[in-house]
């Protein structure tokens, strides 16, 4: 029996009758013809895999470095008190914020500005171990104090707690005293020769806390180690500049701060843990 088709073509439509054999013929022929025509205007092949790129401004900031913990970091149970966005968890010296001069910049905490204050974080800790890197500016000074009270009798966080120096030692002039130098307990001991690394470089610091010993680290050497709280302790705060201050080194817990000494430096990788 003939078929009845209708085409349409660029607006013609055609009727005609064909047998089925004639309908076989005319279908090749539009294939034929939209093959040629792909031919002549090709467009490249979409991959529906391939995502779609997000619109301008609506792009995931990157992860700051250092500002997460590896799934091993975390079930070894450290956590981290910089989130290298912003300055949540810190605050001034009896204070509820962090003065002005502190910032962040490219997912670092740096010191703008002097006058700012030491900033320091809102939680207490102890026993404790702590980790972070820093990094000074020529002829720069700064600290990694902790054990801190704000106590009303104490009007500095260094009247309370003991530090990690934090020091260009070519540059400044503490670094002509032994005891003042990078990663010493700073006025207690002499830490070694070449564990701090050139100004301007980052260095890895670990300050270890365990009730009744300090050690201080500094890119992987142990540069100061201490008893702490017995008499042999307090004979050895007696010897420093840090007698003046009763409060001095007496505490088992406390905040941590990092100090405001008017020159620019930089911290970042600032983590802890609790120990036994």
């Amino acid at each position: 029996m003939p078929l009845r088709i209708a085409l349409r073509h660029q607006g013609w439509r055609v009727d005609a009758d064909r047998s089925r054999e004639s309908v076989m013929r005319l279908k090749a022929g539009f294939v034929a013809m939209a093959v040629m025509a792909a031919a002549c205007d090709p467009q490249p092949a979409v991959n529906i895999d391939t995502p779609i790129p997000p619109l301008p401004g609506t792009e995931t900031p990157a992860a700051a470095p250092g500002a997460q913990l590896t799934p091993e970091e975390t079930a070894a149970g450290w956590k981290l008190l910089f989130n290298g966005t912003d300055l949540t968890g810190w605050k001034g010296y009896k204070k509820d914020a962090p003065g002005a001069g502190w910032a962040v910049e490219n997912g670092e905490l740096t010191l703008t500005a002097g006058g700012a204050g030491d900033i320091m974080t809102a939680e207490e800790f102890g026993p404790f171990e702590l980790s972070l890197e820093w990094k000074i500016s020529p002829n720069g000074n700064s600290g990694i104090i902790y054990l801190i009270k704000e106590d009303p009798a104490a009007e500095n966080t260094y009247n309370t707690g003991p530090e990690m120096q934090v020091l260009d030692n070519d540059g400044h002039a503490d670094g002509k005293f032994p005891t003042h130098r990078a990663g010493a307990l700073y006025d207690f001991q002499t830490p070694p020769d070449g564990a701090v690394k050139p100004v301007g470089e980052w260095n890895e610091a670990v300050v270890r806390f365990s009730g009744s010993e300090i050690e201080h680290w500094l890119n992987g050497v142990l540069v100061s180690e201490t008893n702490y709280g017995d008499d042999a302790w307090k004979a050895k705060v007696a010897a420093t500049k840090f007698k003046q201050w009763p409060l001095f080194g007496t505490f088992a817990s406390g905040h941590i701060a990092l100090q405001d000494h008017g020159d620019r430096v930089w911290y970042r990788s600032i983590k802890i843990r609790p120990i036994q």
